[in-house]
């Protein structure tokens, strides 16, 4: 069953078609990724399947509820975390989280019950009290994410939720999407962080002019452009790249004290790089293989599109 269906929406504004004909498919309780470059149409789509834009023409489904006929039961379903918080910044975190209870048809009880257990979740015990305002925008961000997930929703959005966040906030919030899926929740969700939406994602979709261009898991679009693997390799001492001419050597870089190769024959590669170390009694300080990365596959598709 889908938790999220959308069927050919369009959105033009002014001249400017910013989202042509998508139609997307999110199966219920999975992870669902949607990439793409900025201005390729990913937040205006966010915008139509939750209610805040209205479509030229096409529908979006949550949970089989029409979202344009029918809003109000369509939104009690869901959860929306926007680009840009929508917290009240004169009110307290408690007070921010009482007031979306309220809009959900949460009675006090269940109100505080959920109020205790998402600021432990989310660290913000100490904060309950202060001012929205007065929060650093990691601490805004996990309040947002706080007021969207109170009632537990079927279905969770998420616009960039891990943009510009410290890497504390940002763990939280990627426990919490992790917690959130496992209690049931539909993830969907934006980001411009590839590792991201490839270690989190069941299905990615990718977005390029307002068109659907790919969706598939993330290992199938890593073999779609590029099979070529990539080694990474540090010594206890500077080398040259000469080192690394031929071999089954494709091209090597530099990458901060490392050197990463790429390669389609790694364990020639591997093998290689073991006897040169013991020849010139180098040490390898550290060494990692990796497939295909979802990053070209993304480069690759909005560059073609």
């Amino acid at each position: 069953m889908a938790a999220i269906e959308a069927n050919n929406l369009k959105k033009t504004f002014g001249k400017v078609t910013a989202v042509d004909n998508v139609s997307i498919s999110v199966r219920e309780g999975e992870i669902f990724g949607f990439l793409g470059p900025n201005g390729a149409g990913k937040t205006t789509t966010i915008r139509l399947l939750t209610g805040v834009l209205t479509p030229d023409s096409g529908g979006a489904l949550i949970d089989n509820i029409d979202i344009h006929r029918h809003p109000l039961d369509a939104k009690m379903r869901m959860g929306v975390i926007p680009e840009n918080s929508t917290v009240y910044g004169d009110l307290s975190v408690e007070q921010n989280l009482h007031l979306s209870g309220k809009m959900y048809g949460m009675d006090r009880a269940l109100r505080e019950e959920r109020i205790d257990e998402i600021l432990s979740r989310l660290v913000l015990n100490e904060k309950r009290r202060d001012p929205v305002r007065n929060l650093s925008k990691g601490m805004k961000q996990r309040v947002s994410i706080a007021c969207a997930i109170i009632h537990r929703p079927h279905v969770l959005f998420l616009d960039e939720p891990t943009s510009g966040l410290d890497v504390q906030s940002r763990r939280l919030v990627i426990d919490t999407i992790h917690q959130m899926n496992e209690q049931g929740s539909t993830i969907f969700l934006t980001t411009h962080n590839i590792e991201e939406a490839n270690t989190l994602c069941e299905t990615v979709c990718i977005i390029n002019r307002g068109k659907i261009v790919a969706q598939d898991s993330p290992e199938r679009l890593k073999q779609m452009f590029d099979t070529t693997q990539s080694i990474e390799v540090s010594f206890d001492r500077d080398v040259g790249r000469e080192v690394f001419s031929g071999e089954g050597i494709v091209r090597a870089e530099p990458c901060g004290d490392k050197w990463r190769l790429y390669t389609n024959t790694p364990d020639h590669v591997l093998k290689y790089i073991a006897r040169y170390a013991e020849r010139e009694s180098i040490t390898i300080t550290s060494l990692s293989t990796s497939g295909p990365s979802l990053e070209e596959a993304f480069v690759q598709l909005t560059e073609c599109a």
